[in-house]
């Protein structure tokens, strides 16, 4: 795999993209399969980059390795607030929600559990307001 650095002729926007290789690059823009996110232009040529130079490169993942476990910590606490709080009803989400939201149910408890992208979106069409939250295992590191 090989990073570039592209750059826009029609709008001078910059952007980063990986590809397969040199080959790869000059074989999908022969093909006009590169456009620029800006503009939509296919006037799109490899500016000059630097290359990435290990050395520090410790520093940069003990800082991301640091900052992935603050988040996941932070995670852990709202997951822990919401079990407390909120009623899990498993993969009967939709049908709890559906039934809270058209009254069928009368429930103290916000509810929390399982549902799939599609049910989530479904949901939503309907007017029924629901939030993703990331979740971790509890086995998970």
């Amino acid at each position: 795999m090989i990073k570039y650095k592209l750059k826009c002729k029609n709008c001078s926007e910059t952007f980063d993209s990986w590809f397969a290789s040199s080959k790869e690059f000059e074989k999908l823009k022969k093909l006009k399969l590169i456009s620029c996110n800006s503009c939509n232009s296919l006037k799109i040529d490899k500016s000059i980059m630097s290359p990435r130079i290990s050395p520090g490169m410790n520093n940069i993942s003990e800082k991301k390795s640091k900052k992935s476990n603050e988040i996941k910590t932070k995670i852990r606490e709202f997951q822990t607030y919401i079990k407390k709080n909120f009623q899990y009803v498993g993969d009967n989400f939709t049908y709890e929600a559906r039934s809270i939201h058209y009254g069928n149910k009368k429930s103290k408890k916000g509810i929390y559990g399982n549902a799939s992208s599609k049910e989530i979106k479904d949901l939503k069409d309907e007017g029924i307001e629901t939030t993703v939250v990331p979740w971790i295992k509890d086995r998970e590191n």
